[in-house]
């Protein structure tokens, strides 16, 4: 016969929460509420239990003890990290902040090592990867302040725009070599596309910048930079009625599937811009994009 011990039959945090989310949903005051306002409590509410069950998740995973010490081959040796120490990091989720207790280990001259750090794969801004990408994709779609505020509108974490500012450099720092690196699919387009789009964006002058006094001749109260934009792909031609041409581009008539038969997908699409290169440097980027296009997928019967 097994016995249950008074900390093993303990509710845990998360199902106490649980527990008070289910008793709110079936008070009076809740059944007189209007169903948008359940569904805004109710959400609020219910990240706290998620919250609650990824801490006590972390918790399990303990905290990354591996004994007096930690050793790490070198080339020129092994190095012992005998300095331990217990410490705690706040890392903020797209449930919301949470709290890991680590051990650290240590050495004289070098940065200290946290095995659960590495365990977990945990990034070095105390925001989660999760948290941070998407963070990311609202920011290339929306203003910064947009973009903190949709995040907080769907999750209830809060991060300010500065924060925001200093990940996105992170996440486009590996957009180069990225590129460089990869295979691309094999193409049976035809047709090989580029395009180049070019726009003068205003530049936000550093914080304590001195005003210029008096603008001289020719010099703009809003200096710009050109931002290039570039586009590289292959395609299969898409052959059409020249009746079914003229109603995409004025939308005379609702089109039936027999007589706009869907366009081919673009294939092993590319596409990139940046502020800091020149317009003349993305376009030569695109010339040499089309020609390694042109060496991986040559015209029949050409050398």
């Amino acid at each position: 016969m097994t016995t249950a011990t008074a900390a093993s039959s303990r509710p845990t945090p998360a199902a106490v929460e649980f527990a008070l989310l289910q008793s709110w949903l079936a008070s009076g005051s809740a059944l007189q509420l209007p169903l948008h306002e359940i569904e805004c409590q109710q959400q609020a509410k219910g990240r706290e239990v998620q919250r609650l069950l990824l801490q006590a998740h972390l918790q399990q995973r303990g905290d990354g003890d591996v004994g007096p010490a930690l050793y790490l081959q070198q080339p020129n040796g092994e190095l012992a990290y005998s300095h331990r120490r217990l410490g705690t990091r706040s890392l903020t989720t797209v449930f919301g902040t949470i709290e890991l207790v680590r051990m650290g280990y240590s050495r004289p001259g070098v940065p200290g090592i946290f095995p659960l750090d590495r365990a977990l794969t945990l990034p070095a801004r105390s925001f989660s990867y999760e948290l941070q990408r998407r963070l990311v994709k609202a920011a290339v779609q929306n203003p910064f302040l947009d973009s903190v505020q949709t995040i907080a509108d769907l999750t209830g974490v809060s991060v300010s725009k500065r924060s925001l500012e200093q990940i996105l450099p992170d996440a486009a720092q590996d957009f180069e070599a990225f590129y460089q690196q990869r295979s691309p699919a094999p193409a049976t387009g035809s047709i090989l596309v580029a395009a180049v789009d070019c726009k003068g964006i205003p530049m936000v002058k550093p914080p304590g910048t001195q005003p210029t006094p008096r603008l001289s001749k020719g010099q703009k109260a809003n200096k710009k930079r050109m931002a290039t934009v570039a586009a590289v792909f292959t395609r299969a031609p898409w052959v059409r009625t020249p009746q079914q041409v003229v109603e995409s581009l004025f939308r005379i008539s609702r089109p039936t599937p027999e007589d706009a038969p869907a366009p081919q997908r673009p294939e092993n699409k590319r596409v990139w811009a940046s502020l800091i290169k020149g317009k003349n440097a993305v376009i030569q980027e695109v010339a040499e994009e089309m020609n390694v296009a042109i060496r991986q997928h040559p015209k029949p019967g050409s050398p």
